[in-house]
């Protein structure tokens, strides 16, 4: 899969949803709970996954090398992942010291 900028993604297993803020050039498979994500809400999300991981509305997830960045538009009970390896939510930049 490789989406655009801008382009929203629903969970085939719960209700989460994610809007696509930075993704490069690579064709990578994302996932949610295991399952991978698609262009439209699904209308039977089945039993959501039992991982403890959840989604969080409004908190952005990124790759460790923050090639790819997601915001969480609606929360669920899955965890985010690129080929496998599960997404953390980007920290917030410092600010700068004020003298």
């Amino acid at each position: 899969m490789k989406p655009t900028v801008g382009k929203r993604l629903f969970s085939t297993v719960d209700t989460t949803a994610v809007v696509v803020i930075r993704w490069g050039d690579a064709d990578l498979d994302l996932t949610c709970g295991g399952a991978t994500m698609a262009d439209t809400p699904a209308a039977d999300q089945g039993e959501p996954p039992k991982t403890g991981a959840t989604t969080q509305l409004g908190k952005r997830y990124c790759t460790a090398d923050g090639a790819i960045e997601l915001l969480c538009a609606k929360p669920g009970a899955g965890e985010l992942a690129v080929d496998g390896v599960a997404l953390s939510i980007k920290s917030a930049s410092p600010l700068p010291a004020s003298d």
